[in-house]
């Protein structure tokens, strides 16, 4: 069995796991949408990006749901040097069935960006 290379992993400490963590990105009110995601954003102090899932019974079924975590989680880790660094990240997938994955890792890469841009600039709400 390979190992993985310790910039190709997902460890906890990328991961937002606590309801407070989730709280903390929803108050700000900073989201960045297209047709396939909405990525609420939010500045932490750990110096890389971190990730939540939030994804609702809207989406789909169990199998549809667990394929759009297994995809964002895989989209997230190969790209987490490329996203916006000390930011704290919920995405939540639009209904439907999920895209390829390369549709999901640019969705995700640029509503990242457009997310940290907008509290970088201190605009707040929701806009697509």
């Amino acid at each position: 069995m390979v190992e993985a290379s310790e910039g190709r992993r997902f460890p906890r400490s990328h991961r937002l796991r606590t309801g407070t963590e989730f709280r903390a990105v929803y108050s700000r009110k900073v989201r960045a949408s297209n047709g396939h995601l909405t990525v609420c954003a939010c500045e932490n102090q750990v110096g890389h990006p971190r990730v939540g899932l939030s994804v609702s019974r809207k989406v789909g079924t169990a199998v549809v749901r667990n394929r759009w975590k297994r995809l964002l989680r895989e989209a997230f880790r190969l790209n987490a040097g490329r996203l916006p660094q000390g930011v704290d990240l919920v995405v939540i997938p639009r209904p439907g069935p999920p895209p390829f994955f390369r549709d999901v890792e640019a969705s995700l890469c640029n509503t990242a960006r457009r997310a940290a841009r907008r509290l970088n600039s201190g605009a707040v709400g929701n806009s697509g």
